[in-house]
């Protein structure tokens, strides 16, 4: 009931934040609870009784308690929060992800009198989070595109052997990524993993890197240096840009390949080695040896087992997913709280051809989260260059994309419904279901 002056009685306000879903509670200036609602308890797993008349931070522990109380900024600012993802340690001393707003509580002449959180439990929606990732991550490497999956089909096979592996695919399509994920799920994954890249090396010094060298093998060597195959002993090695090596290096590679040994430079005897081999290039080496600047000996010993990547154009799909995973990285990197893209902003990804793949949208989007001022991520905060000339942004660049990589994937199983839905990862009936809602026929 409201009494003579209508103010709500504090039964009256405690019974309508009872019956709110989000939890509540409201401190003093000496951050003592003062109240705190049905919803609070429940989520927090901690009673009123327990909570009123403890300081906040003794009751929730959350992550920004000690260095960044978002409710003391606000109450010494006058400025309020709104949606901000922490995590609070519950009664049991779980982490529960929760979002936050704060704002200032006054009395009535204006005074500050203390200050009210709002917290809803994210937990549904990072457990739903975790599965979106688990499903489409492997190893770091996140996609859904049909090609990169039949690659991760494969991965595991390929790690368990000791065979040397031929990473081929553009510049920033994420070959380094795949070599790691192969050196970690290997038998060698507890010892090192070393890469070199052969391009940005004269010849000389990539020997010397590679194979090290003795006191005295030219002037500068003062003393013994071990070259990158010792330092790799039992580990794995990825050689970037191995198409750019000369004949000379070449050959010397071959006999690591072929015999497992080699010679520093100055040495007069064999080293033995042990090193998984996995090269690297932006350029199909089958070209080279046409060319004839690569020797076609070594090719077929590198060749062994191929992964072909695609360029980020032919996976329009994981454009989404990994503008999501970057935003949350450089978030956590920038000390920023972007919430997301816009479907303008998307669009404008979406319609770019990306020469640099997935490093250039990693750029992208780290530029963006550094630039941006609003929740999310508009077109304004894109660079220039992708605006300039651009196509009209579709109105759903979403829905496009999803439903374009239906259209392609009943392609590729000639219409087959099971096979297809089997690759997009949904059932047959929520296939069928799509379709009919983008208007998409396969005969």
């Amino acid at each position: 009931m409201a009494d003579s002056s209508g103010e709500l009685s504090p039964e009256r306000v405690a019974t309508i934040l009872d019956s709110i879903a989000d939890g509540v509670f409201t401190v003093d200036c000496d951050w003592r609870i003062t109240s705190f609602n049905r919803a609070a308890e429940k989520i927090t797993g901690i009673s009123r009784q327990q909570a009123v008349g403890q300081k906040c931070f003794d009751v929730f522990r959350a992550n920004i308690c000690q260095t960044s109380c978002a409710l003391r900024r606000t109450i010494e600012s006058g400025k309020q929060l709104i949606n901000r993802p922490i995590n609070i340690l519950n009664g049991d001393g779980d982490q529960i992800p929760v979002s936050i707003s704060t704002a200032v509580l006054r009395d009535e002449n204006g005074k500050i009198v203390g200050g009210v959180e709002t917290f809803r439990d994210l937990s549904a929606i990072e457990l739903l989070r975790k599965e979106i990732d688990d499903r489409y991550t492997f190893q770091d490497i996140i996609s859904k595109n049909h090609e990169i999956r039949r690659i991760l089909d494969i991965l595991p096979d390929i790690a368990t052997s000791e065979s040397t592996v031929l990473i081929e695919g553009p510049t920033g399509s994420g070959k380094e990524l795949f070599a790691k994920a192969i050196h970690n799920l290997s038998r060698r994954a507890k010892r090192k993993y070393l890469a070199v890249n052969c391009g940005a090396l004269p010849d000389t010094l990539l020997e010397s890197e590679l194979f090290g060298y003795k006191k005295g093998a030219f002037t500068d060597a003062k003393q013994d240096k071990p070259g990158r195959f010792a330092l790799a002993e039992g580990g794995t090695m990825l050689l970037d840009e191995i198409g750019d090596i000369s004949t000379a290096l070449q050959i010397k590679l071959l006999r690591v390949l072929q015999e497992k040994e080699y010679e520093p430079l100055g040495a007069t005897t064999t080293v033995k080695t042990d090193v998984r081999i996995i090269t690297s290039t932006n350029r199909p080496l089958a070209e080279l040896v046409a060319r004839g600047t690569l020797r076609e000996d070594l090719f077929y010993r590198l060749n062994v087992l191929k992964i072909v990547l695609p360029p980020l154009a032919r996976r329009l799909e994981d454009i989404p997913l990994l503008v999501d995973r970057f935003i949350r990285q450089f978030n956590a990197q920038q000390g920023k709280q972007i919430e997301g893209i816009s479907e303008e902003a998307m669009g404008v990804l979406l319609a770019h051809d990306f020469p640099g793949n997935v490093r250039e949208l990693e750029n992208i989007v780290e530029r963006a989260v550094v630039l941006c001022r609003t929740a999310r991520i508009e077109v304004e905060c894109l660079p220039a260059e992708l605006l300039q000339g651009s196509p009209t942004v579709p109105a759903n660049p979403l829905v496009e994309a999803e439903a374009a990589a239906i259209v392609e994937a009943l392609r590729r199983h000639n219409g087959h419904r099971r096979n297809t839905a089997a690759e997009l990862g949904i059932d047959k009936t929520t296939l069928w279901r799509k379709m009919k809602k983008f208007g998409i026929t396969y005969l």
